[in-house]
């Protein structure tokens, strides 16, 4: 049982405990779960993270399980539908921007495989290992995450400013930025 954790996490929440516990700064290489996360963390922009984890599910049944080609073929009025889904965050310019992603998504696929080989070939295959004491510290943005985030931004993404790809790294286990009081910390080094 884990009884020292980051301090952003909300004990109260089953789904915030699994999620730190289970899945931020735990390595990730499943293109699925790439692509899924890179879309809730550009939703959550202006919004806390655990609203669009509290939504996590309902966005994977509007969203056909961020199946990339079915998204990238959502029409109008798959865009009305999603629109008038009260289980995700219904703004116009995020719900587009995930229909546009994917379209951008299958185009790096062609070009180099898949976010797996494009995200973790900034690091050479090697999560950042950062060592915070505390979680005040640690940035909202990196000279790496601009980097990355004008790269997507070229390619065509949206929602993918520096600080939601910084947030992105973090969850997909590319920077590891548990703190070094929590039991994770040790636990998700490679």
């Amino acid at each position: 049982m884990i009884t020292s954790r980051c301090s952003w996490a909300n004990m109260a929440n089953p789904l915030y405990l699994h999620y730190h516990d289970h899945e931020w700064g735990v390595t990730c290489h499943d293109e699925r779960v790439l692509f899924e996360m890179l879309n809730l963390e550009g939703a959550q922009a202006g919004l806390s993270w655990e609203t669009i984890l509290n939504k996590r599910q309902n966005y994977r049944l509007a969203f056909d399980q961020w199946d990339a080609q079915k998204i990238a073929a959502y029409d109008a009025t798959k865009l009305a539908e999603l629109l008038a889904n009260p289980g995700i965050v219904r703004n116009r310019l995020k719900v587009a921007a995930t229909i546009n992603n994917a379209q951008a998504y299958l185009r790096l696929c062609a070009e180099v495989g898949g976010l797996d080989a494009y995200l973790w070939g900034f690091v050479g295959g090697q999560p950042i290992i950062n060592d915070w004491i505390d979680g005040s510290i640690r940035p909202a943005r990196t000279e790496l995450s601009d980097r990355i985030s004008k790269d997507l931004i070229k390619r065509g993404f949206k929602f993918v400013g520096s600080t939601i790809v910084y947030a992105y790294m973090q969850s997909m286990g590319v920077v590891n930025d548990h703190t070094g009081d929590c039991e994770l910390y040790r636990g998700v080094r490679p």
